[in-house]
């Protein structure tokens, strides 16, 4: 059996959606001071490879701490959309039709992680979310965002707002977002991704393992 981490490292001033709280990790307590090491850790509870809960953007939606724990260890089948321009749409016509219960969708952005280009992703149209509802997915993404991130490079024709949330969240699916290191893995294989058990969370962040036989 195989096993591969695809959580980024989460420390000080990494990648957040835009208006997010900012990441930071100090000491607190030290072994010189005090014996013991304890770090103050300030984040926002969608920071690095995390899980968004369907409360995240629907009203009457679900919170992370009520999810079966069964829903985070997934049958997943990866999308191979690699070699986009920046900020382009990935229609349905990119992503596999099969039983899975999973869609991640390989873009090849974690490369860009902790630069600005980070945000200016290729994202899911509208369609492709209704093709993974009617699938049944859940979706993961190695991206900041399974929407467009605002920023000053975005064009007038694309998507507002969070549509692709909505349209999975709106019907009790999860997205998880910000996995790395997903070039070589299988086109089919099961993510282990748990969260953080946070109080009437809105998502959390988990330590997403890719495992195959």
């Amino acid at each position: 059996m195989t096993y591969r981490d695809l959580t980024h490292v989460v420390k000080s001033n990494i990648s957040v959606f835009p208006g997010d709280p900012p990441v930071s990790i100090e000491p607190h307590a030290t072994l010189s001071a005090d014996g013991y090491r304890v770090s103050a850790v300030e984040c926002g509870s969608h920071t690095g490879t995390h899980v968004d809960a369907p409360s995240h953007t629907e009203p009457d939606g679900q919170n992370i701490d009520t999810v079966d724990i069964e829903r985070f260890a997934l049958d997943a089948v990866r999308a191979d959309c690699r070699g986009l321009d920046p900020r382009s749409p990935i229609t349905p016509t990119a992503l596999p039709e099969t039983d899975a219960d999973l869609l991640v969708v390989q873009t090849g952005w974690d490369e860009h992680w902790g630069t600005e280009a980070y945000f200016d992703h290729p994202f899911l149209t509208p369609e492709a979310a209704q093709f993974c509802v009617d699938q049944g997915y859940d979706l993961a993404i190695d991206a900041l965002n399974v929407d467009p991130t605002p920023t000053d490079n975005a064009v007038p024709d694309e998507p507002e707002g969070f549509q692709v949330h909505h349209a999975l969240l709106g019907t009790d699916r999860l997205i998880f977002e910000n996995l790395t290191g997903l070039s070589g893995l299988p086109e089919r294989f099961e993510l282990l991704a748990f969260p953080l058990k946070l109080t009437d969370g809105d998502g959390a962040p988990v330590r997403a393992v890719a495992h195959w036989d």
